[in-house]
Formats: structure tokens, sequence, C-alpha cells
């Protein structure tokens, strides 16, 4: 498809990048690497999953310049268009001076092979942006949070996530932000159409493009698509990304919902979610690593549908609807409803996910719900689930009075429990009860056996996680990794 490509603008090192003729399917990476010369972001795995293609993007929010570390190598370079970035080779001073992030890692002999180190430091420089720069301290807890996307082979994680607290200690470094501020407005006014890379700004803009160009591959954050080109090597004649959509980057609270827009990051979105239930919080840190939560959106995981994505049983669990818009109106309809098969759902090609609405926990004057979530994968951070289970139950007088059971990894679609659940309703909450249950689970879904799991070790998994429901409801703890603390396992 023959289409005009607009020029690539953004502003690196305090100056003015412009790039012309870039295909709409071409990634960050490749432009960084191929036409800038900045060899030192790394190409690893090519799917978001090791971090050694980290960079960090600077956007204006509010009238001031929020940092987010992402994964390059599933970018794609037109999204960054009007926004700020920093690579590895921008971030030592103009006499050679090395950023503390830099620095740190040199003092905490941090890097080995150094194939990894780039995408580590970029992360720290992240970090340091955002808690350093803000006089909030770096903790052990939190540089492990925040580095979970990035993977070494050689060096071991102790002497990285020394430097992550030893930068705090080092002369500190600003960045002028109300320059960069300055140039990004700058860029905002001089903008110009392009009918191969559609980056609408406004709600109504998406609507009539969508309805205009229905078969525009949607991108929303890119951490799925990005390996359809990386991977497949799938070309895009045209795509329709929605990340600028301000109606869609809005998180709305209501006094019986939260409503969390499609272009929402899964950082911001799993944000609002935690807030209302604590519990959630390292279900949440193990929702891959912070770079794709930081690009992914959940309208997009939810959109994608894919079988392991952890964001859809949580939210089957929560009783959430998902809305869909198109220029000719609205519906919506309960996420459970929205799969029809395998990565197929309802849109007609002209809608769009808009909003996922998620019901808030009951008042502290009604019964309170006990919710669990649970991911089983082969390593505890960023990786993909072989099963994820999330239930959701509220205990009145010894019985359940209402159950929610959302599974992913078990069937060719995201899915809700409803056997289990029938099996749980109206009965009282018992040891027995939990194993009836469990036997539900195991019988009600036939998965696949492929490299993460076999179909047996998933089916007998099911019944696991409700035993443990059953245990940790009755107040058991220190069953999991969750509860699992390093520094207690070595005291006598």
């Amino acid at each position: 498809m023959d289409m005009d490509t607009k020029t690539i603008r953004f502003v690196r090192r305090g100056e003015l990048v412009s790039l012309a003729n870039v295909p709409p399917e071409r990634t960050l990476l490749e432009v960084l690497r191929e036409d800038l010369g900045c060899t030192g972001t790394k190409e690893g795995c090519g799917e978001g999953d090791c971090g050694a293609c980290t960079v960090v993007l600077g956007e204006a929010r509010d009238g001031r310049l929020e940092y987010k570390a992402i994964n390059s190598c599933i970018r794609l370079a037109h999204s960054v268009d009007g926004l700020a970035v920093w690579a590895v080779e921008d971030l030592a001073g103009a006499d050679g001076t090395l950023h503390p992030a830099q620095e740190a890692m040199v003092q905490c002999h941090g890097s080995q092979c150094g194939f990894c180190t780039p995408g580590f430091v970029m992360s720290l420089f992240g970090m340091y942006q955002n808690h350093t720069c803000k006089g909030e301290s770096i903790t052990r807890e939190l540089a492990q949070e925040e580095l979970s996307g990035n993977l070494c082979r050689c060096t071991g994680y102790r002497p990285i996530l020394d430097a992550a607290q030893q930068m705090q200690e080092l002369p500190a470094v600003r960045i002028d932000e109300a320059q960069v501020l300055a140039q990004l407005a700058e860029l905002r006014t001089d903008v110009r159409e392009s009918s191969a890379y559609l980056l609408p700004e406004t709600l109504r803009e998406l609507l009539a493009l969508r309805a205009a160009h229905p078969k525009a591959q949607i991108v929303a954050g890119c951490t799925d698509v990005g390996l359809w080109v990386t991977k497949m090597h799938m070309e895009f004649g045209q795509v329709l990304d929605v990340t600028r959509v301000e109606e869609l980057r809005r998180i709305e609270q209501y006094e019986q919902h939260v409503a969390i827009g499609a272009a929402a990051t899964l950082t911001e979105a799993y944000a609002a979610l935690v807030a209302d239930r604590p519990q959630l919080k390292v279900f949440a840190n193990r929702f891959a690593g912070l770079p794709v939560r930081n690009s992914g959106t959940l309208g997009g995981n939810v959109a994608n549908g894919s079988p392991i994505g952890d964001s859809m049983p949580l939210l089957i669990a929560l009783g959430a609807h998902v809305v869909l818009l198109s220029a000719r109106g609205h519906r919506e309809m309960p996420l459970e409803d929205f799969y029809t098969g395998y990565r197929k759902n309802v849109l007609a090609a002209d809608e769009v996910v808009g909003w996922i609405k998620v019901p808030r926990p009951a008042c502290a004057k009604q019964a309170m719900e006990f919710l669990r979530a649970y991911k089983i994968s082969k390593r505890y951070d960023d990786d993909i689930s072989a099963v994820c289970l999330v239930l959701n139950a509220t205990i009145e007088d010894g019985a359940v009075a209402k159950i929610r059971i959302g599974a992913g990894g078990v069937a060719a679609t995201p899915a809700r429990a409803l056997q289990a659940e029938a099996a749980l309703l109206g009965q009282p909450w018992t040891a027995d009860a939990a194993q009836r249950a469990a036997a539900a689970l195991r019988a009600e879904f036939k998965p696949i056996s492929d490299m993460r799991a076999s179909s047996a070790y998933r089916a007998e998994v099911l019944g696991n996680l409700m035993q443990r429901f059953w245990l940790e409801s009755q107040g058991h703890a220190r069953i999991n990794l969750e509860s699992f603390r390093l520094e207690e396992a070595a005291t006598p």
C-alpha cells in the first residue's frame, strides 16, 4: 500500500531529531541502531523480555515531564513522535562525566560481559528521574521491582541492586526539564498528518478514522503487535495508534466502579486497581516487567485476548465490563462475553475498545470480598503464565454468598469458571467445599500441553490453587513465594 509516511520528530540530547520515510512497522530499536548509530541499545530477545533494548521516553503531562523506561525492540518508531528519547549514549556529560546511573554500575562492579548493561543503566536512569530527583529514597525492594524487566545472564543481580541504591549517594545530575518541555511544546505546533501511521489525539478523531480505515492495524502500546513485527516479520500498510487519545488515557473514579480508559498504560491501570485492592500489588508487579507495563495498555491486553494474558482472569473475577465505541454509538458487556474464540472477539470492523469498568469493593458495612490472584510461571519475575487463577468470594454467615472465578492458560480464551462457581455458591465455606470446587475446576477445562506446562499439570494446579485459596481464607500464611523473605530464611 503506497501511503504517505509522516516525518518522525522527537527531542534527543536537547536537539530536534527529524526522520523521514520511516515505514509504519519499523521499530524504535531499528531507528536508534541503524539510522542514528546508537548501537549501545542492544537487541537481545526481540520480544520485550530481556530489557537489553531499554530506553527512556519523556512526555509532557499536565505541565511536567513524565519519564518511562520502555522496550525499544517492540515499540513502533512512529509512536515516539513528539516525545523526548534518551538512549544510553545520551547520559554522560559533555566532558565525559558519567551519569550517576552509569558511575554507580562502575563502582559496584555491576557489569561483566556488558551486553545487558545498557538496558540496566537506562532502567536505573528512569528510576533516578522518577525517584531520586524527587527526593525519594530507592529501597532494595523498589529496585528489585523496577529492574524486574532486565535480565542478566552472568554478573548476578546483587551488584546491580547495589548500584540502584548507590547512585542516589553520588553528585546529583539534573535535566533541564523546562527546556525539554518547551521543545516538546514547539513540536506540537507543527503537526503534519500521515495516511500510513494514524495518531489521533481525540476520541472523535479516533472513531472517525476507525470508520474510514477499518482494516488499519490498531496498536495500543504494541507489546504484543511488536512481536508480530519482530518474530513473524509482518508488515502493516496502515497503523492506527490509540495511545494519544486523551479521553482514553483517563482513569475515572465513580462511587460504584472505576472506569479505566483503553489507552491507560498497564502501570497506571494496575495502580488504580491496587489503590482499591492493595492485595493485588504483588500480582500487578508480576505482570511482565516495568518497561512492558509502561508501554502496554489495559485496553490492548483486553482486545488482544490472549488466553495467557494475566489481566483478563483478574477482570473477570472482579466482574468487569468492557465498553466498545464506534461513530455509531457504544455498547457494553461483561468481559467474559467479549471473546468468541482464540484471539477472536465481538468487535465490529469500525469499533474500538473504549473503557474497562471495574466494580469497586463492597463498603465496610457489607460483607467484604476475599480476593486472591495466582500466577504460576516457570520464572517468578518477568515471565508468561502457565496458569493464572483469580478467585473473588464473599463469605456471609459462613457460606459463600458471591463467587467469581477467572482463569487463564486453560482454554482458548480467558474464561470464567462457571461450574466451579456453581459448586460453591450458597454452600458453607468449608474444607470439603473447597475440595469439591477443586475437583470441579479440574474437570471444567481441557487445557493444552505446550512448552510452558502439560495439560495434566495445568489441571492439577487449578485444583491446588483452590486449596491454597481455602487455606489463605483461614488465615494461613507463608505458603507461597509472595510471603518468602530471604532475610528470614537466613535467620538461624
